[in-house]
């Protein structure tokens, strides 16, 4: 049986590690981004489904099997931003300067269409 005390310090540790995945998210997600507004070689598609993934999975999502198709460094930035987004401090988008209008723009430049099935 858990004890209050047991629950506090879960509580507490739980807090930890969801300040410091939102911490690393937003420079992770930045770059990110970035990448998707500036640059076009075969990764960047990938990196633009995922940010549009993490926008609204309902409406785009990314094959997790596309991580194995990546540069370890960008992959390893999709993790950060995952784990973030499995604490439910913040949406991605809100971490960097202007990001809803940012992401809409991505979104539109790679033409992605929304999923229709899945």
């Amino acid at each position: 049986m858990t004890t209050n005390e047991e629950l506090e310090a879960d509580i507490q540790r739980y807090g930890v590690s969801a300040s410091l995945a939102l911490k690393l998210a937003t420079p992770a997600f930045e770059e990110l981004l970035h990448l998707a507004e500036t640059r076009d070689s075969g990764q960047i598609p990938r990196i633009a489904k995922f940010i549009a993934a993490t926008y609204n999975g309902q409406v785009h999502s990314f094959d997790l099997f596309e991580l194995r198709c990546l540069d370890v460094e960008i992959s390893d930035k999709m993790l950060i931003c995952l784990d973030c987004l499995r604490w439910g401090n913040s949406d991605l988008f809100r971490l960097v300067p202007d990001g809803d209008a940012r992401v809409r723009a991505v979104i539109e430049q790679w033409g992605l269409q929304p999923v229709t099935s899945y």
